[in-house]
């Protein structure tokens, strides 16, 4: 016989704690509830809960304080806040605290059994929480020991999490984790590159299209949050979007309904908003170039992704992991790395993160003859261990590397030489010159040999200063 599941319900109003049970009670919930702080901890006292739904205000304190108490003491009971309706700030401050949903008054009884059955698939999926994270994030290092305890927290939540990290820290590894631990792990992921979907597209790519919508729209089309209704919608390199994309972006996840290119109708989708971008968006803010408002509604909870410099540590475990895969879907034996070869690793500046240890092991892997992959095989980019002299006169700041050097002579570590996103950037500028000439300067054709988007193409040109 399955387990009868519990829920506690505090709230002043008995009118609203009835509806309320009876609401659960036919989803077959056993309810306790409770009309104040105090009562509502007497009762977490004495029994264990599956859910927990509190009032903002009680007459004895906070729903606040109650949420972040909960969190901390019962840290398994998914719990969520009932708000005034249209009070944005309070749904915030309780996704923050520690809620992993809101329900607004007057409660509408679909969007809470939607939000009651988030929970129980929650707990359903809990106890293997710890083993599956660890086995999607490897490292024993305090950062990433940090970043997987955040996820544990923030899977149980319904709110919006931005990931900030650098290019190739594996941000979407972070997103699916996210979605695998959380309710919606049933339901379906979806990912999207913001910076490949031109311009003038992405109205109908986000929220799809009616047919004879346009010329070309032969027939009806779900757009990309229809196919994540009921999952999670990743919004990958969000810094890239439109202004005018992120307004109807920005009224999508507000309202929870979107309206297809060319429909009447208003369509109701359930979609939570994981997001991410290698840029500082904060920055971008600052400077205008992405809406504030926006920023605020998609970084409610912020993750950050260290960079594989910072954990070092996690190189020889990490560099395993990589060679037992690609070694096992090559069906050949699991080579190891010499000494010199973790030497010459931890030595390397690693511009491009896990993704690039990944290219650099794959690429020793294929061309090494033997089972022991030495610093040879790995064939690492040799930087200078010492900076140009600067130019006489000339300030410290233009000391750096003229735009045509070799990338590859350049010190990343050394201030006097190049800061990292400059190193980065003569990495671009060089590969980009260099399909350029192959290409006879086509732009089109060049984007497609560096297997990016003609749009892609023309916004690293502008910003890297090529003509």
């Amino acid at each position: 016989m399955a387990e009868t599941r519990s829920a506690l319900v505090i709230d002043d109003e008995r009118d609203i704690r009835e509806l309320l049970v009876m609401t659960l009670g036919r989803m077959g919930l056993r309810c306790d509830t409770a009309s104040s702080v105090s009562e509502a901890r007497s009762q977490l006292s004495r029994n264990r809960y599956d859910l927990c739904l509190t009032d903002m205000r009680l007459p004895d304190g906070s729903g606040l304080e109650l949420i972040a108490e909960i969190s901390h003491k019962h840290p398994d009971t998914p719990v969520a806040m009932i708000t005034a309706f249209g009070n944005v700030e309070a749904a915030v401050e309780a996704l923050k605290a520690g809620a992993f949903d809101f329900v607004a008054k007057p409660v509408e009884l679909t969007v809470l059994r939607d939000l009651v059955r988030h929970a129980l698939e929650l707990n359903e999926g809990r106890r293997s929480t710890a083993e599956t994270v660890a086995s999607r994030l490897y490292g024993e290092s305090p950062a990433m020991a940090k970043l997987r305890q955040t996820i544990g927290k923030v899977a149980r939540s319904q709110a919006p999490v931005y990931i900030a990290g650098e290019s190739g820290v594996g941000k979407e590894l972070v997103a699916r984790t996210i979605h695998a631990e959380g309710g919606r792990a049933s339901g379906p992921f979806v990912p999207v590159n913001c910076g490949a979907i031109p311009a003038e597209l992405m109205e109908s790519e986000f929220f799809g299209h009616k047919k004879g919508s346009f010329t070309g729209a032969h027939a009806d089309k779900p757009g990309l949050f229809q196919a994540a209704d009921g999952g999670t919608l990743f919004l990958d390199e969000v810094a890239e979007l439109p202004l005018p994309m992120q307004v109807k972006l920005l009224r999508a996840i507000q309202e929870k309904s979107i309206r297809p290119v060319g429909a009447q109708a208003e369509v109701v989708v359930d979609v939570r908003i994981l997001s991410a971008t290698h840029k500082d968006l904060a920055a971008l803010v600052a400077d205008g170039r992405f809406r504030q408002d926006l920023y605020y509604r998609i970084n409610v909870i912020e993750l950050r992704v260290p960079p594989l410099r910072e954990r070092l540590d996690d190189l020889p475990g990490l560099a395993s992991k990589v060679l037992e895969r690609l070694a096992n879907a090559q069906g050949r034996p699991i080579p190891r790395l010499g000494d010199d070869a973790l030497e010459a690793l931890r030595a390397y500046a690693f511009p491009g993160n896990v993704r690039e240890l990944e290219n650099i092991l794959e690429r020793a892997l294929a061309l090494a003859e033997g089972e022991l992959l030495n610093a040879s095989d790995l064939r690492l980019p040799r930087l200078s261990t010492q900076a140009p002299a600067p130019v006489a006169g000339a300030p410290a700041a233009a000391a750096a590397a003229p735009a045509g050097a070799d990338p590859r002579t350049l010190n990343p570590r050394d201030t006097s030489t190049s800061a990292l996103p400059s190193y980065i950037e003569e990495i671009e500028r060089a590969a980009i010159q260099q399909a350029l000439q192959e290409n006879r300067y086509n732009k089109t054709r060049t984007a497609a040999a560096l297997g990016i988007t003609f749009r892609a193409l023309r916004y690293k040109l502008k910003k890297l200063g090529i003509d």
